[in-house]
């Protein structure tokens, strides 16, 4: 719980990670010198080179969104609150404990401190290695210390935004007869939203839930004229065995007869649980895995091959809110499991 706190009472909203990202790479230095640690940027890595038949990739962002008079940490009785300790701090305190006690674990391991996770994936951390330093990413297995209540979350959904416009004629509103009113023209669009039926889809075991909103509705000119044009954003999440171009061209048909146009997308991550060292992992952590219901970074890996989940102390539900908190007992539940899982040892938990 004291690492915890310690990396919640470091402000680090997105952006300004740099105190936090020297706090780190000095402790990896103090505490873990059989780790190789480079940095880039604000990213800190580090990893074992003992020669193990297989590696796993440790990541954990390191900013937060920003601060809702949430900061510093607080304790009440179990349990911690503060900005950052569901999403993800407190993920990242277990990675440290890890490797701290590295020096002779069954599988390499790479740890990933990243920046800006919280914003555009241009800035992303992630984006930075992967362009400059790619070999730091690559491995057998890939965790992100992502909130999942301690439970493997495997893979994720992919996402989606689309704008689907209707188009009218400006016309004065005491002749509208003469004109089209594109945001009338909506409603056909807002009915087939309203019936949409999402899929449900299982892959080894997990359950994924698409999803299909409007996440915002424009429109009109001024209080005196009909309106030409309106347009909704809609925002799609779709499970991982469709691909973004799959998800854009079931949106096309199911706004056949619109304008449709791709505003951003990001593949989703199959859980790869059939793998063997994801199933040594499932494993160590006991319970049943879960699908992760929105998007990860688990993304980035199963990108370049590699199967990946989320498991980290907190509940995802909490992640932004002012009421972020964490038990603390949870934080040692998954500091145990990855001992047992990367270490093959079940010390006593030091949170």
């Amino acid at each position: 719980m004291d690492l915890t706190a310690a990396l919640v009472d470091v402000r680090s909203v997105s952006g300004e990670e740099a105190e936090l990202a020297d706090l780190v790479e000095r402790s990896l230095r103090l505490h873990a010198p059989h780790l190789e640690i480079a940095r880039s940027g604000n990213t800190v890595l580090a990893r074992t080179n003992f020669g193990r038949a297989q590696r796993v990739v440790l990541a954990g962002h390191l900013d937060t969104v920003p601060l809702n008079d949430n900061w510093p940490s607080r304790r009440d009785g179990d349990t911690l609150h503060g900005c950052g300790t569901v999403d993800m701090k407190g993920g990242d305190a277990v990675f440290l404990q890890i490797a701290a006690l590295s020096q002779d674990p069954l599988y390499d391991l790479t740890f990933l401190f990243y920046d800006c996770e919280e914003v555009e994936a241009e800035r992303n951390g992630l984006t930075r290695v992967e362009r400059e330093l790619k070999e730091w990413l690559i491995g057998d297995l890939a965790i992100v210390g992502e909130p999942s209540n301690g439970t493997v979350e495997a893979g994720c959904q992919g996402t989606m935004r689309v704008n689907v416009r209707t188009k009218g004629r400006r016309a004065h509103p005491a002749r509208g007869w003469m004109g089209i009113n594109a945001i009338h023209g909506m409603g056909e669009v807002l009915r087939r939203m309203e019936a949409y039926e999402p899929r449900i889809v299982e892959i080894d075991g997990c359950t994924y839930r698409e999803g299909l909103q409007a996440v915002k509705i424009s429109g009109g000119v001024a209080g005196n004229v009909v309106p030409d044009e309106a347009v909704v954003s809609v925002n799609h999440r779709f499970a991982p065995d469709r691909s973004p171009a799959q998800a854009e061209a079931h949106l096309r048909e199911l706004f056949e007869g619109y304008e449709v146009t791709l505003v951003d997308a990001a593949p989703g991550a199959l859980p790869g649980l059939s793998a063997p060292i994801a199933q040594e992992l499932v494993k160590a952590a006991g319970g049943t895995p879960v699908a992760k219901l929105g998007w990860t970074d688990v993304a980035r890996f199963a990108a370049l091959g590699m199967p990946a989940v989320n498991f980290g102390p907190g509940d995802p539900t909490l992640a932004h809110m002012h009421e972020e908190r964490v038990p603390v007992a949870q934080i040692g539940v998954c500091v145990d499991v990855l001992k047992r899982f990367l270490l093959g040892a079940s010390l006593e938990s030091r949170q």
